[in-house]
């Protein structure tokens, strides 16, 4: 029986956008997200072929289950709305309540309902709302790519409550990544014997593989799946070899933590606890798999860098982000700060370096592991470059810088830090192609505004064999309304998968545009997944064209680091900011 679901979009997708000349650009956009159905959309990685990888936030008209929300429920509702709406834009108090309690609600009920639900998170008894969308783009058209969500029972209705993380598709499109169980509602009787409908979900994390564009969904399931347990996919090769990290070393049910979920009952202050097996804090080790149609074929545990001391209570942790056709992975593990220790203490200072897994060793190549404090490794073509970036003090500030090395020669691998934007901007190489052609982002603000507002972020496309770094908004004309914020995957084409940031009108949580109290229309700045194409032009000079610092300058921070933090790895399993 499938198990998954396929539905094509409703799209507004233009299959050749650009608005620039042929002579005022280099690049051409074609936008890939703009699906009706959801506000950002996000670039993954894209095949020689142009297919893309496409992760989507903010659904507009999510599937709230009405029928499992009590008087109390909507009787809070209200009163969140009354209590907040002053200091919420272009929401009010509820509008229609009767309308509401019908499963009908407005577009700004509806708001609060979801703000409501969110704030209930932690309680089994209320339905969740995290949503990531996977989407795959083949043809032109971009379709939604469902992992594991399931309909809700008695509904037409997807959960909507996993996190779908699809990460790329092989040149013989071969789709992968991971994604979670869905929350679905079932009647359990609590400590006082009462029925209450509880949600809960089978795994938090599966990492996956389709061969056929979703009609078979194929679970690579971690070591220690029987009690629980995490695994994901992060690249695979075209001759199916697949890297990413699953969860070790849960061998009984005692050996994993235990989670208590304390749950409110419907007409009683008292608590009632149910438990279910779960990992607050894993030993992740990065894994290879060797694949076919039919599932796994060979799995192998790449291992941790170092040994630590017996008393050492720590969790150790390795990744591997990227494979080549020839096996060997990159990505990073827990190493010894400074020269190698054999003989380590119980706390012994450690941080995470990049790493090239191959034929069955780890090798480092961080050349000064108390200087270079950190880095990672994300991608590595098939002559054996790998990318990434490297943490060191630029100017008395911690800051992030990409490098390219080449990992055939093992004995004398160097890192090679290119300049970017400029000194102290904080840069990450994401991904290269076979003709030696470098993407990923950095800052382009040298200044911070305030505490709490990041630096804004571009794309860059660095040449190895030319040494030439160029802003991704340079290849584009004066008049694009797109800002590239990153770049997450280049084509042997030259083609490039990436995120922009663009302006278009507001919409309501239900799709539809909003007003301002004068009646104008409302506009916001919203992601959106593009695909970059040469084209025959000239880079075009905007120095004195009225607007291009503004569209340059334009995009949230939030937003460039928000499409970072969820489609990277779930921060709850790996505790820093990663991913490729």
């Amino acid at each position: 029986m499938k198990k998954y679901l396929k539905s094509v979009l409703a799209l507004g997708i233009t299959s050749a956008l650009s608005l620039s000349s042929v002579n005022a650009a280099t690049y051409q956009v074609i936008d890939k997200g703009n699906a009706a159905s959801l506000k950002h959309s996000y670039s993954q990685q894209i095949n020689n072929a142009g297919e893309m990888a496409i992760s989507g936030t903010e659904l507009y008209n999510f599937p709230v289950q009405f029928q499992y929300l009590n008087e109390s429920d909507f009787d809070d509702i209200n009163t969140l709305a009354l209590e907040n709406f002053r200091n919420v834009n272009n929401l009010t108090e509820i509008e229609d309540f009767d309308a509401l309690k019908a499963g009908q609600p407005t577009a700004n009920d509806l708001s609060w309902t979801l703000t409501y639900l969110a704030g209930k998170s932690s309680s089994a008894l209320y339905q969740k709302l995290d949503n990531v969308i996977a989407m795959t783009n083949l043809s032109g058209s971009t379709e939604n790519f469902v992992i594991f969500d399931e309909m809700i029972p008695g509904t037409s209705s997807l959960s909507r409550s996993t996190k779908d993380y699809i990460k790329g598709i092989t040149n013989d499109s071969w789709v992968y990544g991971s994604g979670s169980a869905p929350y679905l509602p079932s009647v359990v009787e609590n400590s006082e014997g009462v029925e209450v409908t509880q949600w809960s979900r089978a795994f938090d994390l599966r990492g996956f593989f389709s061969p056929d564009n979703g009609e078979t969904i194929i679970q690579v399931a971690p070591p220690s799946a029987e009690y629980g347990g995490i695994s994901t996919i992060i690249d695979m090769s075209d001759n199916h070899y697949a890297v990413g990290y699953a969860s070790v070393a849960i061998e009984t049910e005692e050996e994993g933590a235990l989670c208590i979920i304390s749950n409110a009952t419907d007409d009683s202050s008292t608590d009632d606890s149910s438990s279910e097996v779960c990992v607050e804090s894993l030993n992740i080790n990065a894994f290879k798999w060797t694949l076919d149609a039919n599932g796994v074929v060979e799995s192998e545990d790449l291992g941790l860098a170092v040994t630590p001391h017996e008393d050492d209570s720590r969790t150790y942790t390795s990744y591997a982000l990227a494979v080549n056709s020839s096996g060997v992975a990159v990505g990073y593990t827990h190493e010894w700060v400074g020269e190698n220790e054999t003989d380590p203490s119980r706390n012994q200072s450690r941080s995470l370096y990049a790493v090239v897994y191959k034929d069955g060793v780890i090798y480092d190549f961080t050349e000064d592991r108390v200087k270079q404090f950190e880095s990672r490794a994300y991608d590595i073509n098939d002559q054996g470059m790998a990318v990434g970036h490297v943490t060191t003090m630029v100017n008395g500030a911690r800051t992030t810088k990409f490098y390219y090395v080449d990992t055939d020669d093992i004995e004398n691998m160097s890192m090679v830090l290119p300049d970017d934007f400029f000194l102290g901007s904080s840069s990450t190489a994401r991904a290269i192609n076979e003709n030696g052609l470098i993407v990923g982002e950095g800052e382009v603000e040298s200044h911070v505004v305030d505490g709490s507002t990041p630096r804004r972020r571009h794309g860059f496309l660095y040449d190895t064999n030319s040494e030439k770094f160029t802003d991704l908004n340079d290849f584009l004309g004066c008049n694009s309304p797109y800002t590239i914020i990153e770049a997450r995957g280049i084509n042997d084409n030259d083609e490039i998968s990436a995120s922009a940031i663009i302006k278009v009108p507001r919409l309501d949580s239900q799709g539809q545009v909003m007003h301002g109290d004068d009646g104008e229309e409302l506009f916001e700045d919203v992601a959106r997944a593009v695909m970059l194409v040469k084209i025959e032009g000239e880079i075009e000079d905007c120095s004195e064209i009225e607007g291009k610092f503004k569209r340059k300058g334009a995009g949230l921070g939030f937003i460039s680091l928000f499409s970072l933090m969820v489609f990277g790895f779930s921060r709850r399993y790996l505790k820093l900011k990663t991913g490729k």
